[in-house]
């Protein structure tokens, strides 16, 4: 005898179930980590205070959380437009590298007020985000175009094009665009107060880039439920037949849908480092562009749901660094968590749509 395991879907799907789901893979996830802590001699509920409760009682982490939130939802509601278009864009990270460079260019390029003389600097800020968001989508076009026009595999292409732009960034800002005054360390000249985003708070790290997060978000919202475009990127993911016999364009889905991701990928480049970093260093992004993608599917790719698990995962984030200091936790507990925590999201989001079922067999 052999026992057997099916998936077998729900006749009827519970809203509820659904939105329990993420919870469910959350709680999971912190005891799974709850666990692996124990076993390294640390006591649990320690770091879970660490990491989850005092984060949330101290105004200058509060702050971290809003900044560290604000590029993964961002790419986290990009990520949306190409998932729910069932569409993998594995790269956000080499789009969000590519939109910082891009802007980060041009905060290198009026260093010293440089071209500022006949137009003032008021135009520095709105170019450098808008050089990102070109960056961004431009490079999101190079997997959109090999799968549009060759059938390449969007998810191998995408991803491999990460390692490139972190390659490019590294020759950069250790060659052409590094400080000839930095001692010798490869970074960038710091960018002129006219190139970096103004703080919200006097000597916090809250600065005004924060606020593109919920704009982004409400706005994707009104696309997703009000708009023709939305109504077909959901089509063209949950029934591509049916969308192109409604006479929806796929290839143009798939170029808009990866455009709008890169675009805000690389938003969120050109904010990070015009806002917390100010200069252009060989890496710009602690995994942003992977993280997001835990962030999408633990907002059920809902842009409501995304700054939700933005802040959660920003808050792992910032507990994680707080834990180093704490605890002497190593920093890649962080990332151990969350590649746990997807695990968890994705067999939550299986076992609310499906029942499993036990069959007992005779061998053949």
């Amino acid at each position: 005898m052999r026992m057997r395991v099916d998936l077998i879907a729900r006749t009827q799907r519970s809203r509820l179930r659904e939105i329990l789901a993420p919870a469910a893979a959350m709680a999971i996830a912190i005891v799974v980590g709850g666990i692996v802590v124990a076993l390294m001699g640390r006591s649990p509920l320690t770091a879970f205070d660490v990491y989850f409760v005092q984060p949330l009682t101290q105004s200058y982490s509060l702050q971290a959380i809003a900044v560290k939130a604000t590029p993964l939802v961002l790419i986290g509601v990009g990520l949306a437009f190409c998932y729910r278009a069932n569409l993998w864009n594995i790269g956000a990270e080499g789009q969000f590298i590519a939109g910082g460079a891009l802007g980060g260019w041009l905060g290198l390029l009026t260093h010293n007020g440089a071209g500022q003389a006949n137009f003032g600097s008021w135009w520095i800020l709105p170019a450098m985000m808008t050089l990102g968001i070109v960056g961004g989508a431009l490079y999101a076009l190079i997997p959109a175009l090999l799968k549009v026009r060759l059938r390449v595999s969007e998810i191998l292409t995408s991803l491999m094009l990460v390692y490139v732009a972190q390659l490019a960034l590294d020759w950069l800002v250790r060659g052409p665009w590094k400080d000839p005054q930095g001692h010798n360390l490869p970074v960038s000249v710091v960018f002129d107060p006219e190139a970096t985003l103004p703080p919200l708070v006097d000597g916090g790290s809250l600065h005004l880039g924060v606020l593109f997060a919920p704009i982004v978000v409400v706005v994707a919202a009104v696309v997703f439920s009000k708009t023709l475009f939305g109504y077909s990127v959901r089509l063209a993911g949950s029934s591509p037949r049916a969308a192109r016999f409604g006479g929806f364009d796929d290839r143009r889905i798939t170029m808009a849908a990866f455009l709008i991701s890169g675009g805000l990928a690389g938003l969120a480049g050109v904010v990070e480092v015009s806002g917390k970093i100010g200069q252009l260093l060989p890496s710009i992004s602690p995994g942003y562009g992977f993280s997001a993608i835990i962030v999408a599917f633990l907002g059920r790719l809902s842009p409501v749901g995304i700054l939700v698990a933005g802040l959660v995962l920003a808050l792992t984030f910032v507990g994680g660094e707080d834990a180093q200091i704490a605890m002497h936790l190593p920093g890649d507990m962080t990332l151990a968590f969350q590649g746990v925590l997807l695990i968890c999201v994705l067999a939550a989001d299986v076992l609310a749509r499906y029942r499993l079922t036990f069959t007992r067999s005779a061998r053949p």
